[in-house]
């Protein structure tokens, strides 16, 4: 008796199969073709990702098959699970790439090449800077590399931390030297003088390449802070074991320039005073990772912890205790570290909001101060500023400590600015019914004149500006940076307004939401993790 249809198919449909293990795909992909010959995969086994601008989710997903790789045991649907197959495993190859030392690199370069050759580095490397009148940060910087390169010792993520390299590393070359230099015709400034260049005339490209065969690795670069940045990535290439310094990729070729010119990271010192040294930390951690401007929320509401020559009360009052307090020499100190690793310090005197601090020094300043209770943020006050003198403070205030900075940027702050305190506020209400101005006309003047003062300083106003451009209709000058920081939806309504915006979004970049902690022990709040941050685009 002939086998029916339904025998005949299920009889193919298993001779396609066994004995491979792809028993365990769903769906049956397109195209499937399978040998008969047993391979193992090597406990080191690494997803080598050559995909140039690789996005951060597909990082992710190599994450997640690494993980699933290492710790899925499904055995075979047979009898012993498996037991069977020792014998054909005994002798088996395995699969397995060599893993990547750029796996420590962030961010990823612009362009990206390597081989899969080791190469160790010498005890005695040189880095060797052939720059006609090369500046002291930059020899600063080649001390720090080479000190990162003696006591590093970041192993590789596998099983024994390296311990597998060590066959491939006895025949190894030995690379002994990095030159240095920059293109023909650049001028070698300091690292802090490029940093705090206007952004877009910045020059942080550079290109390095390291051979194979142990001869001499280079470096070039348009600039001294491109050379900063070629050794930041020259540091993050090489793993450690056993004393033994090196790179299985060998030989390895970048080329690198920056997706953004405005790189940042805020730190609010106002609400939490962080000592000098964890600033300075926070600026080692920044550099390592390029990130290229320092945005310094120095005071707020709650404290003003910035020494100001003019006007010493300020801090006398307003600062939590006479420890924490940052003097001129401090912010001085801070700015120079700041600029010998490539970052710009960008200063923020929030106003006319965010301000009730200046209360305890000039009470008839500050509209609202200290009510209880309040809809305004703890503690309340903002700046009466429809009133003359508050304007010429403010302006004399920002240009003082702008004067101080090398940067061409500071920022006046701009948000959450609370209109109801001025409802009820005689002094307020006094000077708009004498002058026949509204809140919206004093807002606007109070703007031009303070970002005015500033320009006339020579700097570039920057801000939170956002409710000013959507919803006061400020006038601000063309070219003034506007944070978005309320939402990315806002992004685009702000840039078709001609202005240039730094995306600071709160619903991506606020890294205080976590845990459904947002203002306050709210459920319902913001939970921002890596695979949200990265998310923005």
């Amino acid at each position: 008796m002939a086998p029916s249809r339904n025998v005949g198919y299920l009889a193919f449909f298993a001779a396609s199969l066994l004995p491979s293990s792809v028993l365990a795909l769903w769906p049956i992909p397109t195209t499937l073709e399978t040998g008969m010959t047993a391979l193992k995969v090597s406990p080191s086994f690494y997803f080598d990702v050559q995909v140039n601008g690789a996005p951060a989710d597909l990082y992710e997903a190599v994450g997640q098959a690494q993980y699933y790789l290492e710790t899925d045991k499904l055995g075979r649907l047979v009898v012993g699970r498996g037991a069977t197959d020792t014998t054909a495993l005994a002798s088996a190859k395995t699969l397995s790439l060599l893993p990547s030392g750029v796996l420590a690199l962030w961010p990823v370069p612009t362009a990206l090449e390597t081989g899969m050759t080791a190469l160790k580095v010498s005890p005695s490397f040189c880095f060797d800077v052939q720059v006609e009148g090369a500046p002291a940060d930059l020899y600063e910087a080649v001390g720090q590399a080479q000190c990162y390169l003696e006591t590093d010792q970041l192993g590789r993520l596998v099983v024994g931390r390296g311990a597998t390299d060590t066959t491939a590393l006895a025949s190894a070359k030995t690379l002994s030297c990095l030159k240095l230099s920059l293109t023909s015709g650049a001028t070698a400034e300091p690292i802090a003088s490029e940093a705090v260049k206007p952004l877009g005339t910045r020059s942080e490209e550079y290109a390095l390449t390291i051979p194979a065969d142990g001869s001499t690795a280079t470096l070039t670069a348009n600039s001294t802070l491109g050379l900063y940045r070629g050794l930041t990535t020259f540091n993050q290439l090489f793993y450690y074991y056993g004393g033994v310094t090196y790179t299985l990729l060998a030989p390895i070729a970048i080329t690198d320039t920056p997706a953004y010119p405005y790189r940042g990271l805020g730190l609010d010192t106002s609400r939490n005073y962080y000592p000098v040294t964890d600033i300075l930390r926070t600026l080692d951690a920044m550099s390592w990772v390029k990130i290229n401007t320092f945005h310094w929320h120095i005071t707020d509401s709650q404290s003003f912890p910035l020494e100001v020559a003019r006007y010493p009360e300020l801090a006398m009052n307003g600062a939590y205790s006479s420890r924490e307090v940052y003097t001129e020499s401090n912010i001085q100190y801070i700015v120079q570290y700041a600029g010998s690793r490539g970052i710009d310090v960008l200063l923020e005197i929030d106003t006319p909001g965010h301000t009730a601090i200046i209360g305890t020094s000039y009470p008839d300043y500050v509209a609202c101060f200290d009510v209880t209770p309040t809809p305004y943020e703890p503690p309340a006050g903002q700046l009466r500023f429809a009133l003359p003198e508050v304007m010429d403070f403010t302006a004399s205030l920002l240009v003082d400590v702008a004067k101080t900075l090398p940067s061409y940027y500071f920022s006046t702050g701009g948000d959450e600015l609370h209109t109801d305190c001025y409802a009820d506020d005689y002094p307020t209400q006094q000077q708009l019914n004498s002058t026949g101005t509204t809140l919206n006309d004093a807002l606007n003047t109070f703007t031009q004149t303070t970002h005015g003062a500033l320009i006339s300083a020579g700097k570039t106003p920057v801000g939170g500006h956002l409710e000013m451009v959507l919803d006061w209709n400020v006038t601000l000058s063309n070219e003034t940076i506007v944070m978005v920081w309320i939402s990315s939806e806002d992004a685009l309504a702000v840039a078709d307004r001609g202005f240039r915006i730094v995306q600071a979004p709160s619903n991506y970049f606020y890294l205080d939401c976590g845990a459904g902690e947002w203002l306050g022990a709210d459920p319902t709040g913001l939970v921002l993790v890596l695979s949200v941050i990265f998310d923005l685009n």
